[in-house]
């Protein structure tokens, strides 16, 4: 209770300051959102984030090609990195779809990104996942690698799924595409990452 208290009086204290007020509060986040860097952005803050901090700002799409490809990707992205590959070889019967295996490749991947836009490791990076889970892992990764202003996404591209009411089980609540923000199916092969 104590730290929750203390956990809202720093973040009032914080929103006079000149910085920017955001709206997520970490201790409202599952433990698996939570990056430690401690920096995130709701989907709908996004694009004036983006706005504010161009061109020294990377964002940075971490969903495998699949979801990319049928899903789609918001609009504004500067790259793709998977920081999951899918194995079409094996099952994970508890979540009835196939097992996702860390990308070995996710940081040398990555960095193609910031080498092509010039970034530096204390320049903001936006990361984007389908629903803050995966931008949180790799936020961690990057962190480790010495990046220090890494932002995860915490409602990502297709948001939480719906507890209740007509939209149950469905990702319905929050999040990129039901925030209306703009995305697409077609995918720019400029900004996708591709093995040679």
């Amino acid at each position: 209770m104590y730290t929750r208290l203390l956990t809202t009086v720093l973040l009032s204290v914080a929103c006079l300051a000149p910085l920017p007020c955001l709206a997520v509060d970490p201790m409202t986040l599952p433990k698996i959102k939570i990056s430690k860097l401690g920096l995130y952005l709701e989907a709908r803050e996004v694009p004036e984030f983006i706005r504010k901090h161009t061109p020294k700002v990377l964002f940075v799409d971490v969903r495998t090609p699949e979801e990319q490809l049928f899903v789609g990707v918001p609009a504004g992205i500067d790259g793709t990195t998977p920081f999951g590959i899918m194995n079409y070889g094996k099952w994970d019967v508890e979540k009835k779809t196939y097992l996702r295996y860390p990308n070995p490749d996710f940081l040398g991947q990555f960095e193609m990104w910031v080498m092509d836009k010039g970034i530096e490791k204390t320049d903001p990076i936006v990361l984007i996942c389908r629903s803050g889970d995966r931008s949180a892992l790799s936020a961690d990764l990057l962190a480790r690698h010495g990046y220090t202003n890494v932002w995860s996404v915490v409602d990502g591209f297709e948001g939480d799924i719906a507890k209740a009411g007509p939209k149950q089980g469905q990702r319905a609540v929050n999040g990129w595409k039901n925030e209306g923000l703009p995305w697409s199916y077609n995918l720019d092969r400029a900004k996708v990452f591709m093995k040679d």
